[in-house]
């Protein structure tokens, strides 16, 4: 178990004050314990083998070179590998990635197909070029755009929505708009290579795991071997990055476990640089089909938003691409679809906004042509056809909703009424210039979290949550909602977490974790306050507290926030709203893309920490811009035994945003709390990235004249 340091005294605000991190110090100093830091420094290490094939069977795995070089311990394959049971995922029913060299089946270039185990990493790596594998092989499918890749339509992302009658919003429409959008394979790409370094103590398991979500992992290693969940133990107290990486049980973290049951001793696997290409997800591609209907002045009259993405040819984790499409707009009549097609690819997983970053793209880029069509302010357009109510839960009213709000005031910072809003009218020197927008909004998730509040004989508190906090200030936010109901400063709260033994905990993903853990937090509070005998609704203070507590030790209390449920509050849990505009500069010759300013509007409910908060929509954005410009996952479609392999896995080929690349980013919170939960909070996560990529290629547009309905927006595309 591991704990942050108490925050240093304070006499500001608490909620909301933008404090400095409370686990500041220990990050800076070099003193965070990540989790393969906490894994014995004894322990043996495994180092992964992928398959050279794409698709086919492993008909011999020849490990006696192997064995026989210096320090290998052992070598697993599906030939003597232990047996496991595939679990499911803990928020769902659908299967967890299959756990590794349980047959000897091939379905992506990569896959695991053996693990070597030696003293030393050198002794690994080298023993893992030793091993020769034989394989059958079979031919491919890893063209999204193949007839040969089966494709499921039955709803397979639960997205399929159906409003009205489509074909009557058209026949209503003085104007059509309809195209096609394509978005890239992204990687996530986390700073920290994922490790997982597993232990056996009998039939216990304790496992030091690369995760956001140590209870979904303690859950699944304990339906994999059939194990009593109290006897897994699953420690990550901090993430050297995740962006949705993190969220699933991989296949390298049951290798772990096999290793280590198989030797006796503890194993650590840590994944190299390309494997991280290929073993802890991706953002899938998508090929996305919209038309809009719309009367001259610009009132929507009917939305058809379609989707095809991949997933791989054994998982379950398809994206719903059309959420903020079935819910962004007052449309009477929509069709949202989303199909998927089962390519040899390696398992895809969610990456920051996960279906919302593509199909915001898709959507606000083609309400902006409608604009251009119709000749209506892009702003304009989107407050006309605002959903004040969601359309998509039965017209419930909004929990909260300030998206007007966002776009005035983001139009207002950029500048928007001192554009030309013609295309290619505005130039400096050999650089067009051009503005561009978009609304955005991201769903509202919140799964069940419990959190243990504990008041110590002196006054101070501790909380306890298996939560963990990947970055975004999870540490702090929660010192700051303990701190301020209970009438502390911040140092006198600590703040334990990362520990899938302690309660019960949600992912540190889907803009979902602050909701629940400080709503959570607040509940608890407010019950340790009712048994110490003090008003629950008063922030007592420490000699208060002390004095309630007596001669014991300490009172604590659990207490777990739930799901909340539309119908029975009478409204429809709001998630962030926001707004993004983007000024661009596009060189005429050679089509090359700079972005001067971006400005992001954000509406999150009560803001519990302005620097955090402000820091997730800076770190989105600037994610945003490669999502935009940059970033692209290149897998080889050619025929042959070469199909499938990714071409660019490794950080030299990879572009991603650097510091030349990033403006200086402005960002503004609106609004207020929201109405559903005591906290008023909503997660701030997500939203930052979603819509930068069209208010870039809307910008791009207005300044070359050209739609670009692909990402990245890479120059060639503009010459």
């Amino acid at each position: 178990m591991t704990t942050t340091p108490t925050a240093p005294a304070s006499t500001t605000p608490v909620i909301g004050a933008g404090i400095t991190r409370v686990d500041g110090p220990l990050k800076v100093t070099g003193a965070v314990s990540y989790a393969d830091d906490l894994a014995p420094r004894d322990a043996l290490v495994g180092v992964l083998v992928g398959a050279t094939i794409t698709s086919g069977t492993v008909t011999l795995v020849d490990a006696s070179d192997a064995l026989a070089a210096p320090g290998v311990v052992a070598v697993l394959s599906h030939h003597d590998a232990p047996s496991v049971v595939r679990p499911n995922e803990a928020s769902a029913d659908d299967r967890a990635p299959r756990p590794p060299f349980q047959d000897p089946v091939v379905r992506f270039r990569g896959d695991y197909v053996a693990l070597v185990v030696a003293q030393t990493r050198e002794e690994a790596e080298h023993a893992a070029t030793l091993v020769h594998v034989s394989y059958d092989v079979d031919e491919p499918v890893v063209d999204i755009n193949d007839p040969r890749a089966p494709r499921e339509t039955d709803d397979p992302a639960g997205a399929d929505s159906v409003r009205g009658d489509l074909a009557r919003g058209l026949a209503e429409a003085d104007v059509v708009i309809e195209a096609d959008f394509v978005t890239g394979d992204n990687t996530n790409n986390p700073l920290g290579l994922f490790a997982a370094c597993a232990e056996w103590d009998g039939e216990a398991l304790h496992m030091w795991a690369t995760t956001q979500w140590p209870s979904n992992v303690a859950d699944c290693l304990a339906e994999a071997w059939g194990i009593p969940r109290e006897d897994v133990r699953v420690e990550c107290p901090y993430l050297g990055g995740g962006f949705g990486s993190g969220l699933r049980p991989w296949p390298y973290i049951h290798a772990a476990a096999m290793a280590a049951r198989t030797v006796g001793r503890p194993v650590r696997v840590v994944l190299s640089r390309p494997q991280m290409f290929t073993g802890v997800g991706h953002r899938p591609e998508t090929v996305q089909h919209v038309r809009l209907g719309a009367r001259r002045d610009g009132t929507l009259t009917a939305v058809e938003h379609t989707a095809t993405i991949p997933v791989a040819v054994d998982d379950d984790n398809p994206e719903n691409v059309v959420s903020g499409t079935r819910q962004g707009y007052a449309v009477e009549h929509l069709r949202a679809d989303v199909d998927q097609v089962r390519l040899h690819v390696s398992p895809p997983g969610s990456m920051r906004a996960p279906g919302e970053a593509q199909g915001n793209f898709a959507l606000e880029t083609a309400l902006d042509e409608l604009a251009v069509e119709l000749g209506i302010d892009p702003v304009e357009l989107r407050m006309r056809n605002e959903a004040v109510t969601n359309p998509d839960q039965g017209d419930l009213p909004w929990s909260s909703k300030a998206l007007d709000e966002c776009l005035r005031r983001g139009a207002e910072l950029i500048g928007w009424d001192e554009r030309d809003p013609a295309p290619r009218s505005m130039r400096e020197g050999d650089q067009l210039v051009g503005y561009g927008m978009a609304a955005v909004s991201f769903f509202y998730f919140q799964q069940p979290c419990t959190v243990r509040v504990v008041v110590r004989r002196d006054g101070t508190a501790a909380v306890h949550c298996a939560a963990m906090d990947i970055g975004t200030g999870t540490y702090t936010i929660v010192t700051q909602v303990v701190a301020d109901r209970l009438g502390l400063e911040v140092g006198d709260v600590e703040v334990v977490l990362g520990d899938s033994s302690l309660p019960p905990s949600p992912p540190a993903g889907g803009s979902g974790l602050a909701t629940a853990i400080s709503n959570a937090t607040a509940l608890a509070v407010a019950q340790v306050l009712d048994d110490l005998g003090l008003d629950p609704r008063a922030a007592p203070g420490r000699d208060a507290l002390a004095g309630a507590v007596g001669g014991r030790d300490d009172v604590s209390a659990e207490a777990t926030a739930d799901q909340p449920d539309p119908d029975q509050l009478g409204m429809s849990p709001s998630g962030a709203f926001g707004a993004k505009f983007a000024k661009v500069r596009v060189d005429a010759d050679l089509g090359l893309v700079r972005v001067e300013r971006l400005v992001s509007v954000i509406d999150c409910g009560q803001v519990l920490n302005e620097r955090t908060a402000r820091s997730q929509v800076v770190g989105g954005t600037v994610g945003g811009i490669g999502h935009a410009l940059l970033e692209h996952t290149v897998t080889d479609l050619h025929a042959g035994p070469q199909t499938g392999r990714i071409t660019n896995a490794h950080l030299a080929d990879y572009l991603m945003a650097v510091n030349a690349d990033v403006p200086d980013l402005e960002v503004e919170f609106v609004g207020g709390p929201d109405r559903l939960n005591p906290v008023g909070v909503k997660g701030v996560g997500e939203v930052g990235l979603c819509g930068v990529a069209a208010a870039i290629g809307n910008a791009v547009f207005h300044a070359t004249g050209r739609r670009v309905r692909r990402l990245p927006i890479t120059p060639d595309l503009l010459l």
